[in-house]
């Protein structure tokens, strides 16, 4: 289904509501959750085996889809019983749809703000890159306290008096409606809040995160090579594959960026192998080669960005 409608995708504001209703048919919304909550609990290897494999056929629609897994996992391990009854068993069907906004855990001053009030909290300040706009009904945020705590919550991807979602155009996976919203004095009921966590807790969550977010890269990177036919790039992929399996949290940001770094080549061979039709509007060299931009600054952090740089900007070999 996605590699075909792949170009149409690319050309679209939106993912088409037909590829998100198979997704969540297949039981993929909730691969990463409990099987008593409807879940597959995969393991994960299968997690990033499959991802790789739908970012291989369409990258918007697999990006859509991936960002739902962190309220997934959020949900699961909520400490208040009444919030995981609510929330993980739609989450996991895919009955529920949900986007992030992680403006509070962003590196440093907090872009979005929660202080405490009566019933719960109030959000203040903005949240960039939030994903599927218009195709998911739920948001997990990610706010920053006065004390440096993240505080977050399940909140209804619905703009209103207090929520104002601004829509960004990208040069690559553009139908994955992504926005900048912003908070001003937005409520978030005491029951929708899933955790108040330590910042050095989400870091540590977050560093154990980075290895799906390089499976984006290897899928693209696979499609790349499947089009333009065996060549030694089959075998770099491989080996970057395992080195990203293998790395520890020291090591996964230059696994990441090598992996950043070989989507960019392989999209690259694939162009020049083409030829003068690899740059027409509805080839897919073009679109892939645009999808490697993309995926050198996704799920990037600072560290993995100063890896790709150095990687990028290292002298070449005589």
């Amino acid at each position: 289904m996605l590699f075909p409608a792949a170009m149409a995708v690319d050309a679209a504001d939106r993912i088409p509501a037909a590829h998100l209703d198979a997704l969540a048919t297949a039981g993929l919304y909730g691969l990463t959750g409990p099987t008593a909550a409807a879940g597959l609990q995969a393991s994960p290897e299968t997690v990033n085996d499959v991802t790789e494999m739908l970012a291989s056929g369409c990258l918007a629609t697999t990006f859509v889809w991936l960002q739902h897994h962190r309220a997934v996992r959020a949900a699961a391990a909520a400490p208040d019983a009444a919030l995981r009854k609510a929330w993980l068993e739609p989450l996991c069907r895919g009955d529920r749809r949900a986007g992030i906004a992680l403006g509070g855990a962003l590196p440093g001053a907090p872009a979005l703000r929660a202080r405490p009030v009566a019933g719960g909290y109030v959000l203040d300040g903005t949240s960039p890159w939030v994903t599927g706009w218009g195709m998911i009904d739920t948001l997990y945020a990610v706010a920053r306290s006065a004390a440096g705590d993240l505080v977050t919550a399940l909140l209804a991807a619905e703009e209103g008096p207090t929520l104002a979602a601004e829509r960004l155009r990208l040069v690559a996976v553009n139908a994955s409606g992504t926005v900048q919203l912003r908070f001003d004095g937005h409520f978030a009921a005491a029951d929708r809040v899933v955790d108040v966590i330590s910042y050095a807790d989400w870091t540590a969550r977050d560093t154990r995160a980075l290895r799906a977010n390089g499976s984006l890269s290897l899928g693209v990177a696979a499609r790349c090579c499947a089009l333009a036919g065996r060549s030694v790039l089959d075998g770099e992929l491989s080996r970057l594959r395992a080195e990203l399996d293998a790395a520890g949290p020291e090591a996964m940001p230059a696994a990441r960026a090598a992996a950043s770094q070989f989507v960019l080549q392989a999209a690259g061979a694939l162009v020049a192998g083409t030829g003068s039709r690899a740059i027409l509007a509805g080839e897919h060299p073009q679109r892939l080669a645009r999808e490697a931009l993309f995926l050198l600054v996704f799920g990037s952090r600072p560290a993995i960005k100063h890896r790709l740089t150095q990687l990028l900007t290292a002298p070449r070999r005589p």
